[in-house]
């Protein structure tokens, strides 16, 4: 079962194999998304879903994984076919993620779901605290606000647009950094609004971070 959590499909392709490790990393990636869920919930009882959501992204996301993936030196047992490795393929986020996903799916369907989450706890313990460290379970735009600042991003602002009569009316937010839109939320107030916006925005920078 590990050997083929380690199995890309370039390995496959090359060496007639007949299974390649992504049908464990969908199964993994459901797995861990549980875990970590219910690991937030559990924590953090008095955070709300709007401030959960961001900190989860900040926790599963591809570079994140492959950060976790380095730490256990998952990149020297993927099995890769020539082409992967002579790009570098070992040492590639997407590929490490996939792989440590894998490789989760696996340890369920070896030890179940009780012995799996006591592994993926130990596993995100210390990108979790990071992620907090970083704002992520603060409100929408302070959580933002802490991120683009620690990632030097730019200056962070919001223009907020809005539409409808006075009783029924419809706020619109896009979240800019240094200039350049990176997400857009609706509400029916400028604060829902923009705190749409931000808590989008911050899934999207802690994903590409």
């Amino acid at each position: 079962m590990l050997e083929l959590a380690f199995t890309h499909r370039s390995f496959a392709y090359e060496s007639g194999a007949k299974e390649t490790n992504e049908r464990l990393e969908f199964l993994g990636d459901s797995v861990l998304g549980l875990i970590v869920t219910e690991e937030l919930y559990l924590r953090y009882p008095d955070l709300d879903e709007s401030r959960l959501s961001p900190l989860r992204s900040g926790i599963v996301n591809m570079r994140a994984l492959a950060d976790i993936a380095r730490t256990l030196d998952l990149g020297k047992y993927i099995r890769l076919g020539k082409g992967e490795e002579v790009t570098g393929g070992r040492d590639k986020n997407s590929l490490l993620a996939d792989a440590l996903e894998a490789l989760i799916g696996a340890i369920y369907l070896e030890l179940g779901f009780a012995s799996t989450t006591t592994v993926v706890r130990a596993l995100i313990n210390e990108t979790l605290e990071s992620a907090m460290a970083k704002g992520a379970g603060l409100d929408g735009k302070t959580a933002l606000q802490e991120l683009v600042s620690s990632l030097g991003k730019g200056t962070l602002e919001y223009q907020v647009t809005e539409e409808g009569p006075d009783h029924d009316k419809s706020f619109t937010a896009v979240a800019l950094i240094a200039g350049e839109a990176v997400a857009e939320g609706v509400g029916k107030s400028k604060r829902e609004a923009e705190q749409s916006a931000a808590r989008l925005a911050f899934e999207i920078l802690a994903t590409l971070k």
